[in-house]
């Protein structure tokens, strides 16, 4: 009875799951020499590639022309593995089924004495994209974006060289810090002091030291080195305290630095959590060989050029060009013909064409004749807009859909070929009509030229929920990738003049402005209205941004444009909106007036890349305002600024540059985008550019490779034990399938796979060794992986990550973020609610990282082993209290009911405005120090589940008796502990409140994620509602307070449903 059952993978997969753990665990492999010869042999699986060589060689000997080989060392093995990308595999040490080839061939070739190529093949392998993918498209934008950023990787490769050990350091670990210092803070040190451990690295020695929370990192060396010299009674020695450095003990993480000791994370969260920091004294010799190393790397880089960089071509002659403001004739486009229309003999199919800044329509959209259902039609028709190509802006798309009139939906037959229920149809005078493919693209190339000549356009057929008249202008300008089956528009573009049409440059847009300015009235130009419009433009920017603005609200903020630049800065949105993006003077107007526009702050910038922000110097603008923002802010707006890429039309964009730069500068910031921009390189629209970046980002941090490297093996690992696990589950038990796990856990190729990481979730911790004992499964359907470490060698705690493969954690990761700000706000604010935003990170296509909390359980299990009858156990009240008191005696367990409380208070608020749906006794869990968190976010904005499927409703505020129970310490009608809980939920509501515009922003932003919870603007809305956004602060007040009452008299239903919910699951399991 083996342990694994037959396969049932993919048959090409040979790598499968199948035979992880086969009879004799070989496999048949062929091998070509260069000799033309050709051996086929059986190897074990997890075979190092050196050895499959020995073993190669061995046999070679007793085949023809083995005296013209030369040595074994010139040569290598090259496959092509899962991903199509050639790969050599000079990285001997490697498992065969690590290398995962496509198929069981190895081809022995010279050793490639050119590293250039080398190199390229590891960025493919790395990013999960061959680079001869993007030679193959012998596309002009994308050579040029790939030249210029190898400019900028090369520079910053040569800035490396020869750093100091202490700027290396500063870059490769930069220390985590928070300048705003909670109020809270005081009563948790000691009488003013902070308390520290200091262990010496290489000996057993180990001090405390209470120093003011004020001092340096490099005061503390000093008197840890005084301590440590007086005590072996050598203080007379010189010892240079800068020679040493403070390491955070058992992490990649240091402290140093001219901050105080209190502004760096790991301190103030030790702090704030009443643990005492632990910190290792370094000497600089260790980090020196480590930056050794990474410079081998970084020299080998600089001495290789690489393989295939086109060299920038010689400058044309410059040819005469026509700028677009001369040129008034109507723009017009050819629509020449249509090819797999893909429709019914029945259908009448038209093509409408529209033209678009944002999500604004620049003039009235236009319908081809109608032709009657068949694949391919020739139209040889044109269209003519009703704007002057003069007019048009430099990021107008022009966007098509081909739709379908029907008369009405004919039998069960014909709709199951269109599917036309999934899509929006619109029915007018008893037809129905119904969308079959769109497609989009810009008006003016990368360089600004009108475009012109033929053009074919493979559209794309999958909807978003909103379309505009049939058409999706927030959808990519990238044509259909997979040509074969797409439906094909050829369009031509008209020719205006005989020579190519430019959009003015910069200096030209601007003498443009002064030329009107001279030219028009100084009256109508001061733009200020003074007083009596004062009011009226403050309540107008006052509104959040989804409100929308009316025409002549429009022609107002535009006429008062300077006053809105002098006494309201942060409304340059409503500005932008109120603009006519298709008047060439307005625009050039604009443009001035950006020049001398205040910088907003971060937070308010972010709003500008906004899909309705298209315009290229506006997206400048608020990068500009973004570089103002400390790597720590960075990070916390991340995930929405790899979203908001996908609105950029153009590869070398402000934003694209801005992120590599500042993700080169830190490597913590590096990984997080290396993660965003590879967990999405698999969809068909930002495949190439978000390839480019993680190639640009490779190429100028050669050393951090390797980590990555470490990681995406460690993650394929995973997956393939998971769908191990997930075969084997439908055969056996759950106790054997743990077995089995175990089993193969321990095999070689698994345990140096998974040992030895950085964390993806986060770089400072480190996966050492993995306690396989404690490793398991979980029971739901994905059968998640948790997977535990124990960093002895870092004397460090047992660590714990759960992998997930086949649910989609972005909805999580953005909930999580977003629990990370409120977080934030509400310290900004004086109120540290006791908030665990832990880390959840998607690394592909529905499969992602989450951290596992140490030291918590879940309120159905505490409730369950309470007590063994699961009614009682649900009805005990006193559950919870009781688990609190068994883990915090005397004045700790006041201790671990404040932080119920606050915590409690907190996710009330938070699940309440995020509209977290579904909660129960399986996805609240508390740490035995009292912290209550909540944990599964797959419903948000009121999407709740329901027996008919997702319905939408008003999540209501959540409290349960039992809650209530331990906030009033037991004690029923302990109003003095409830009022405070009452007080610290309205704080916190009404804090969050003033910030409505920057949620509604960063949800806003994360519209082109298409998560199925947030897919349009109607989704949004349910923030402004659940921050009565619109109201005055009384009412809004006075409307929490009756949710607030509400949810106090259903807290014994709550539970009771909760306790319906436990006992179900009690005879599940």
């Amino acid at each position: 009875d083996s342990i694994m059952p037959p396969a049932v993978t993919d048959s090409l997969d040979i790598w499968g799951v199948d035979s992880q753990i086969g009879a004799d665990g070989s496999i048949s492999v062929d091998f070509l020499l260069p000799t033309g010869i050709y051996i086929n042999l059986d190897v074990p699986r997890d075979a190092t590639i050196s050895q499959i060589k020995q073993l190669l060689w061995k046999q070679a000997h007793s085949y023809p022309l083995f005296h013209l080989l030369m040595e074994i060392d010139s040569y290598m093995f090259s496959c092509v593995n899962q991903t199509a990308v050639h790969e050599e595999l000079e990285d001997e040490t490697r498992r065969l089924c690590d290398v995962r080839p496509f198929l069981p061939v190895l081809k022995l070739v010279t050793r490639n004495c050119d590293p250039g190529e080398k190199l390229d093949s590891k960025i493919g392998v790395l990013i999960g994209k061959g680079l001869h993918e993007f030679d193959a498209l012998q596309d002009p934008e994308v050579n040029d974006f790939r030249a210029k950023m190898r400019r900028i990787s090369e520079e910053k490769i040569q800035s490396l060289v020869g750093l100091s050990w202490m700027d290396w350091l500063k870059h490769t670990y930069p220390p985590e810090q928070e300048p705003v210092i909670p109020e809270s803070f005081q009563d948790k040190l000691y009488s003013g002091n902070l308390v520290v451990a200091v262990h010496f690295d290489n000996c057993q020695d180990v001090f405390s030291f209470q120093v003011s929370p004020n001092m340096n990192p490099m005061k503390l060396n000093e008197l840890a080195i005084r301590k440590r010299l007086t005590i072996h009674g050598k203080e007379d020695e010189e010892v240079d305290p800068a020679d040493y450095v403070l390491q955070v003990s058992g992490r990649l993480e240091y402290v140093f630095g001219d901050h105080p000791l209190i502004q760096f994370q790991y301190i103030r969260n030790c702090v704030m959590n009443r643990t005492l920091p632990q910190l290792t004294l370094v000497e600089c010799c260790t980090i020196k060989k480590m930056c050794e190393q990474e410079m081998i790397a970084i020299e080998a880089a600089i001495n290789r050029k690489s393989s295939n960089l086109p060299l920038p071509l010689p400058p044309k002659k410059t040819r005469a060009t026509t700028s677009v403001w001369d040129i008034s004739n109507p723009f017009r486009i050819i629509l020449l013909k249509g090819n797999k229309l893909n429709t019914e003999e029945n259908a009448k199919v038209h093509v409408r064409a529209g033209l678009f800044h944002g999500t604004e329509l620049l003039c009235k959209t236009i319908v081809s004749t109608e032709i009657s259902g068949r694949s391919d039609h020739v139209w040889n028709e044109v269209l003519e807009f009703e704007i002057n190509v003069c007019d048009l802006p430099r990021m107008a798309r022009l966007c098509f859909a081909v739709y379908a009139v029907m008369d009405k939906m004919k039998t069960k037959k014909s709709t199951k070929a269109m599917n036309p229920s999934k899509y929006q149809t619109i029915r007018k005078a008893g037809k129905v009509h119904y969308p079959v493919a769109w497609v989009n693209t810009m008006v003016f190339d990368y360089k600004g030229h009108l475009k012109n000549g033929e053009l074919v356009l493979h559209s794309w057929s999958s909807f978003p929920d909103e379309l505009e008249e049939m058409l999706n202008p927030m959808g990519t300008v990238q044509t259909n990738p997979y040509t074969e089956n797409a439906t094909a528009l050829h369009i031509r573009f008209q020719e205006y003049s005989k020579q190519p049409i430019n959009y003015p440059p910069f200096d030209k847009i601007l003498e443009k402005a002064a030329e009107i300015a001279r030219n028009s009235d100084n009256a109508a130009m001061t733009g200020r209205g003074g007083k009596k419009f004062y009011v009226v433009l403050k309540d107008i920017m006052e509104r959040d941004p989804l409100s929308q603005l009316c025409e002549n609200e429009m022609d107002l903020i535009w006429t008062l444009r300077y006053d809105c630049r002098e006494n309201f800065p942060q409304s340059l949105p409503k500005l932008l909106l109120s603009l006519k993006w298709n008047k060439l003077e307005d625009v050039a107007q604009l443009q001035a007036l950006l020049q001398i526009w205040p910088k907003l702050l971060p937070r308010e910038a972010l709003e500008l890349l906004d899909f309705n922000y298209p315009d290229q110097y506006v997206r400048e603008y608020a990068v500009g305002c973004l570089r103002q923002m400390s790597d720590e802010e960075l990070s916390q707006y991340l995930l929405q600024l790899v979203q908001v890429l996908k609105y950029e039309p153009f590869l070398d964009c402000a934003l694209s540059r801005f992120l590599l730069e500042r993700a080169l500068g830190n490597r913590r910031i590096g990984q997080m985008l290396f993660w965003h921009l590879r967990s999405e390189v698999h969809i068909p629209a930002v495949s190439v550019q978000f390839g480019l970046i993680l190639e640009a980002y490779c190429r100028g941090s050669v050393a951090h490779m390797k980590v990555l490297a470490k990681q995406v093996e460690a993650l394929n690992k995973m997956k393939t034990l998971n769908s191990l696990i997930k075969l084997n589950a439908m055969k056996q038990s759950k106790a054997k399938g743990k077995d089995a796990m175990h089993t193969c856990l321990k095999q070689n190729a698994y345990r140096e796979a998974l040992s030895d990481l950085q964390s993806p979730l986060n770089p400072s911790v480190i996966l050492s060794e993995l306690h396989v004992e404690k490793c398991r499964y979980m029971d739901s359907k994905m059968k998640p992986l948790w997977i535990v470490y124990n960093n002895k060698m870092f004397g460090g705690d047992l660590v714990g990550i759960i992998f997930k493969n086949g649910d989609d954690l972005r909805q999580d990761m953005l909930t999580l973020q977003i629990l990370r700000l409120m977080d934030i706000l509400w310290k900004e604010a004086g109120l540290d609610l006791r908030i665990l935003p832990y880390g959840c990170l998607a690394t592909g296509d529905h499969s992602g990282l989450i951290e596992a909390v140490s030291s918590s359980e879940t309120i159905a299990d505490i409730q369950l082993n309470s007590s063994n009858v699961a009614a009682a156990a649900a009805f005990n009240k006193d559950a919870l209290l009781n688990w609190l008191k068994e883990y915090n005696l005397g004045e700790d367990l006041d201790r671990a009911i404040e932080e119920f409380t606050l915590s409690c208070a907190g996710y009330c608020v938070a699940t309440y405005v995020l509209g977290i749906g579904d909660r129960h006794s399986d996805n609240i869990m508390v740490r035995k120090n009292g912290q209550l968190f909540h944990i599964d976010f797959g419903h948000i904005l009121g999407n709740f589940k329901s027996k008919f499927g997702i319905k939408r409703e008003r999540v209501p505020f959540i409290l349960t008796y039992d809650f209530i129970h331990v906030i009033q310490q037991g004690k029923t009608g302990n109003t003095e502990k409830f009022g405070r809980f009452r007080q610290y939920c309205e704080e916190a509501y009404l804090i969050l409140r003033k910030h409505g515009n920057l949620f509604i922003t960063l949800f806003a932003l994360m519209l082109t994620a298409g998560l199925p919870e947030l897919t349009s603007v109607k989704d949004i809305q349910y923030l402004k509602d659940s921050l009565a956004l619109g109201k005055s602060e009384e009412e809004a007040l006075k409307q929490f307070k009756q949710k607030f009452d509400e949810a106090l008299r259903e807290s014994w239903t709550t539970k009771v449903n909760w306790m319906a919910h436990t006992v179900r699951k009690d005879y599940r399991s």
